[in-house]
């Protein structure tokens, strides 16, 4: 048998990496972007030993756990290797040169042996989008638990099941029952909240026209069942989203994660164009027009959609006779129009204060804010999203379902769609949640309407989810991801993999009175409400 050639990649030994000697901690990182990282420092003429040497100058990682695990604290403080999160290495990519390594440095801690970097600016591309929790009342209804402004741009939202990444996970300590912000620091003994502000996370959002197509083609693969090629989408966009150049040519894309032959392809149709013929014809199709229009009726999601449609429905009308829909889908269907109807701001704005009226008659103090886009200013909404607390921490409790009976004795709440209550039980966080339809006093039209009602240490996560918009959680979702945590409406946790490798939450949230606290600890800038709708 012929020997095998070496497909070893030529070295440039004046590439952008000369002279560094590379260990690479493999644990966290998919095996296909651990290659092409490999390849790439080789061919720009970095050196990747193994084993961990004194010869090592640079030793990459995801996350302070996995480095430890493969390479004992006492024997990395006996050499003078640089400890750089992975980050360092994407973004000098991205650059096409070296980034400053300060802003990726891990260092030793005294605390647990924790490491935490200082890189503030990236985000891992295989993420999604911040989520609030769902409810389980019924597998279709719980699509609409997501915040509804995120419908506002139709974006994709992807269960952390269907992606195999692995996140960091920076945090010490993350096995205590309480972890606050003041336990995770930065290379300088700092808390990563307090970074300066070159450090803040300010993508640049220059590829707009190619990001905004790929959103459309996400929910239509959706729409279609095809959760791969939609995921593939849906996997680019931050990526492309946070490059700090307007992409001219596909050559300045080639080597980044999640842009392979096909999505190249897509990307040079659009610089050259200005537009995407895939997305021209789906937009004709049938097929698509059909299942998006049902997919638009509340409680019915893309799986349902696709089999209405091969049973032969066609219309809204076609969908009145079927015996299979469930109620919350026929009230979906029977108020389709009035639920498309958007609301003006000053309905909304005499609405929210009836509500704070009601809520207050209840429970003194209160606190009942409506989000979505009349928080962030817009003229008109598509539905309402009330976020409610109590500042002692505990009044809150069971005080949803009293609620809910009042504003159905005085007819504002007319149907009910979703109802699941959680605080008196002790589940879920203790986050109570209703979804239904309501009137404008004096009128029949029915308008969607949300009620999450968050214990006051989690509040300020959950008005930052329902307050949106779509763009500003995904962004605040990936930054949290390349810090090591998980964070959602109900928290911002330590992220931790279980047995099987899937990354999963840790148990405790840390934990912050106001949402300014939380986007300063992400290092993301401080934006009003009415400064959210990028």
């Amino acid at each position: 048998m012929a020997p095998k050639k070496d497909k070893s990649p030529l070295s440039d030994p004046d590439g952008m990496f000369s002279g560094m000697v590379v260990f690479l901690i493999e644990t966290g990182v998919q095996s296909r972007r651990l290659q092409i990282w490999k390849q790439k420092l080789v061919q720009m003429g970095a050196k990747i030993e193994d084993p961990f040497s004194k010869n090592v100058t640079h030793v990459f990682a995801m996350d302070a756990n996995s480095l430890l695990q493969k390479v004992d604290r006492e024997r990395l403080s006996r050499f003078k290797a640089k400890l750089l999160a992975y980050q360092w290495l994407e973004d000098s990519l991205t650059k096409g040169e070296k980034a400053s390594e300060d802003l990726y440095v891990l260092s030793l801690q005294s605390r647990g042996g924790s490491l935490s970097p200082k890189a503030d600016n990236g985000s891992h591309p295989n993420s999604s989008e911040i989520t609030p929790k769902k409810s389980r009342s019924s597998t279709e209804d719980a699509k609409n638990a997501s915040p509804r402004h995120m419908n506002d741009t139709k974006e994709l939202v992807v269960d952390d099941s269907q992606d195999t990444k692995s996140a960091s996970s920076l945090a010490s300590r993350s096995s205590s029952p309480e972890v606050t912000s003041s336990e995770v620091i930065d290379s300088h003994n700092n808390p990563v909240g307090t970074s300066d502000s070159s450090s803040l996370y300010k993508p640049p959002d220059l590829n707009r026209n190619i990001t905004e197509i790929f959103g459309k083609l996400i929910n239509i693969y959706r729409a279609l069942g095809d959760d791969r090629r939609s995921f593939s989408y849906y996997k680019a966009i931050p990526v492309i989203e946070k490059l700090p150049f307007k992409i001219e040519s596909v050559d300045q894309v080639k080597h980044l994660p999640a842009i392979g032959k096909s999505m190249q392809d897509h990307i040079q149709e659009i610089v050259t164009t200005g537009k995407l013929s895939k997305l021209e014809h789906f937009e004709k199709d049938e097929k698509v027009k059909t299942i998006s229009l049902f997919g638009e009726v509340w409680g019915i999601g893309p799986a349902t959609a696709l089999k209405l449609y091969e049973k032969g429905h066609r219309t809204l009308d076609d969908l009145r006779n079927e015996d299979s829909l469930t109620h919350s889908q026929r009230l979906g269907l029977k108020y389709f129009d009035d639920i498309q109807t958007r609301i003006p701001r000053h309905e909304v704005e005499e609405m929210e204060r009836l509500l704070q009226k009601v809520g207050e008659e209840i429970l003194p103090s209160v606190i009942v804010v409506c989000g979505g886009s009349y928080r962030r200013g817009k003229s008109s909404c598509g539905d309402m999203d009330i976020v409610i607390t109590h500042a002692d921490g505990k009044s809150h409790i069971g005080f949803l379902p009293k609620f809910i009976k009042r504003l159905k004795d005085m007819k504002f709440l007319r149907e009910d769609l979703v109802f699941s209550v959680h605080s008196t039980e002790g589940t879920d966080s203790g986050v109570d949640t209703y979804f239904g339809l309501c009137t404008y006093p004096g009128r029949e039209l029915r308008h969607r309407i949300d009620f999450k009602v968050y214990p006051r240490d989690i509040y300020a996560f959950g008005l930052i989810a329902w307050t949106g918009n779509d763009v500003l959680n995904r962004r605040l979702r990936l930054l949290a991801e390349s810090k090591g945590f998980h964070l959602d409406d109900t928290g911002l946790f330590p992220a931790t993999h279980s047995s099987g490798g899937k990354r999963t939450k840790g148990s405790a949230s840390l934990k912050f009175d106001t949402e300014k606290q939380v986007f300063d600890f992400l290092g993301f800038p401080w934006l009003e409400p009415n400064e959210r709708n990028l």
